[in-house]
């Protein structure tokens, strides 16, 4: 952990030179790498001296971070690491994370829009994000005022799943009248980010992190932009990492409405109740049946229930099971078998287990 945290303190190593290096050596063998064989990486006389000498001070303050109750660092090599974010043309090498890891890798719909949005726009948001959780779905967004806000506050309200992926350090907040919001998340949900500790909001960060919004899910939902705004990045990332983008219709005198209008003339899905994305995505839906309903639990009894709670929709090893649940090897096995002959698991290819429902 010390020293992917070493790299990513490197002056000149984004994450495209972060992942060339990893193409060649590990983060820890970097540090002894000789200078030719960093200059035969391609890194520049300024990363490779800061290289030479580490900023291990920076690193402690940021290891300190990480000792601190549900703080968590998701590397490229984690199994924790969603899948489908492996699956952008750059992938971030790192996630801090504050919440629910196993969240990651849950299926997700993003909710994106407009942060001056209309009374309507809102509304539209939270009921979606509320309706989509009910179906089994989190929410991702990006913490934003205005629509972004508003979907994870309905995903909240359904007691539902959320993630707020943020364009800052996860030691601070922005915008600061989200504090409140981002503490429901983290008991809740999750809050990640590629920025280390102590990044504050730089413009140029925040459509970095669309890329990791749009990654993360399995379809983008606009509710409302102007035709030039920042949730309009958002879309076409998605489109061009193959992800289903929806967008809901408006009036023509409406400027809040031009990019969602503007997207469905390019090929986006018009959506006017959480149906038209359930359609969409129907295949997904019926491959791992997470529409199924929260009360179809109940018969599990509370440790059972836990514990499907840590098995994801991507295979799952027993032993992140016995770490996360703190059970040990016996019980958890006892209880797989329990949730298995019901149905709510099966066994996946290789080992591990895959939710079902």
């Amino acid at each position: 952990m010390k020293y992917w945290l070493g790299l990513l303190r490197v002056s000149g190593v984004g994450c495209r030179t972060f992942l060339k290096i990893l193409d060649h050596c590990s983060p820890e063998a970097v540090f002894s790498e000789s200078t030719a064989a960093l200059v035969a990486m391609g890194l520049k006389n300024k990363s490779i001296k800061a290289i030479k000498n580490p900023d291990w001070a920076t690193v402690d303050n940021d290891l300190m971070w990480l000792s601190l109750e549900n703080n968590h660092l998701i590397t490229l090599d984690n199994p924790f690491y969603p899948q489908q974010l492996k699956q952008i043309s750059d992938p971030p090498p790192l996630l801090f994370l504050r919440g629910q890891k196993q969240l990651l890798s849950s299926p997700q719909i993003a909710i994106v829009g407009s942060r001056n949005p209309s009374t309507e726009g809102k509304q539209i948001a939270f009921d979606f994000a509320h309706s989509l959780a009910n179906q089994g779905f989190t929410i991702s967004s990006g913490l934003a005022l205005g629509i972004d806000g508003c979907s994870h506050y309905g995903a909240l309200k359904a007691t539902g799943n959320t993630i707020a992926v943020a364009g800052t350090g996860l030691d601070r907040v922005y915008p600061a009248s989200h504090k409140q919001l981002a503490t429901e998340i983290v008991t809740h949900g999750a809050m990640i980010s590629e920025f280390p500790p102590g990044t504050n909001a730089i413009a140029g960060n925040f459509p970095r992190r669309n890329r990791i919004i749009s990654g993360l899910c399995l379809g983008l939902l606009v509710v409302e932009a102007a035709k030039k705004s920042g949730s309009l990045i958002s879309a076409r990332l998605a489109l061009e990492q193959n992800r289903d983008v929806f967008a809901i219709p408006g009036s023509i005198y409406n400027p809040l409405a031009r990019g969602c209008n503007g997207l469905i003339r390019e090929g986006a899905k018009l959506v006017e109740t959480t149906d038209d994305i359930l359609q969409e995505l129907n295949q997904y839906n019926q491959q791992h049946n997470i529409s199924i309903s929260k009360n179809n639990q109940s018969e599990l009894d509370l440790a059972q229930q836990n514990l499907l709670n840590l098995v994801m929709f991507s295979p799952t090893s027993v032993d992140i099971l016995v770490e996360e649940s703190g059970y040990s090897a016996e019980i958890i096995s006892s209880m797989l078998l329990i949730l298995e002959l019901q149905g709510y698991i099966s066994a996946a290819p290789g080992g591990g287990y895959l939710r079902t429902k």
